[in-house]
């Protein structure tokens, strides 16, 4: 069995290298790496006012928000989503999460039938300068 506390892992800052408010912590608590066959996980944070930025991934995300409130970009549709709340994300449908909150955001996302995903963001992220997420190079 593999378990994680999400309370205890270390995040990883990353913001837009052209956008100040594309801007987020994160990690990946589960993932190919760590002996997932069939699903990967990514966690993340995000403050009041920012947002992740849009992007596609590899594989259908379940988005399950733990903490604050968020505008979710999905495709064309716009929704409120908050603590307790789901929203599915179809692969490569572009999306994004704003926090709408005044308190820091949480949110673990789950891909469904794959354990390495490739996500592609419109924009740049610092400190890796790239704009594209690959799970199998972590």
């Amino acid at each position: 069995m593999t378990t994680v506390n999400l309370n205890q892992i270390e995040l990883t800052e990353f913001i837009g290298k052209n956008d100040q408010k594309q801007h987020c912590k994160a990690t990946f608590p589960l993932i190919g790496a760590h002996g997932s066959i069939e699903l990967a996980t990514v966690y993340f944070e995000i403050e009041p006012g920012d947002n992740l930025g849009m992007h596609t991934d590899s594989a259908e995300e379940l988005l399950v928000i733990l903490e604050g409130e968020f505008e979710a970009t999905i495709g064309k549709s716009i929704s409120k989503v908050v603590k307790g709340g789901i929203a599915l994300v179809p692969k490569m449908v572009p999306h994004d999460l704003k926090n709408i909150g005044n308190t820091t955001a949480k949110v673990l996302g789950v891909f469904g039938g794959a354990n390495n995903i490739l996500a592609t963001f419109d924009k740049e992220w610092l400190p890796t300068h790239s704009n594209v997420v690959d799970t199998s190079q972590l």
